[in-house]
């Protein structure tokens, strides 16, 4: 098995151990969705569970795709130098102290997580 090297895998809990939203995230959710309105992002954004399921190297990227009529999604593995998908679908806010290449080349506070087939994520 190859080992997390991935800063978002180095840090990320197995999907068993990541603590989910709960009532407790009530006040959190609220300041969230605030910004997202604020912004007018409502309907573009939302929240997801950061887990991992297997090691991900630093070189490899998750891939998701879709079958509309099956109405089925898949992931897999790709190299990021050889994938073909260059539509990100996941992102991940990075603290101030983590410093990884994607975010000291433009500056962005955050990570690509997964990236979607361009195609299949659209809507039909």
């Amino acid at each position: 098995m190859p080992t997390q090297t991935s800063s978002a895998s180095r840090h990320l809990p197995r999907f068993e151990d990541a603590e989910p939203l709960g009532p407790q995230d009530a006040e959190f959710a609220r300041d969230i969705k605030a910004v997202l309105e604020k912004h007018g992002n409502l309907d573009r954004f939302g929240l997801v569970l950061l887990h991992d399921h297997f090691a991900i190297g630093s070189d490899e990227v998750p891939v998701e795709t879709n079958d509309p009529q099956a109405r089925t999604l898949h992931v897999k593995v790709e190299k990021k130098s050889e994938t073909q998908h260059a539509q990100p679908s996941q992102w991940r806010f990075l603290a101030d102290s983590e410093e990884t290449p994607a975010a000291q080349s433009d500056s962005t506070p955050y990570e690509v997580l997964m990236l979607c087939l361009t195609l299949a994520c659209e809507r039909r």
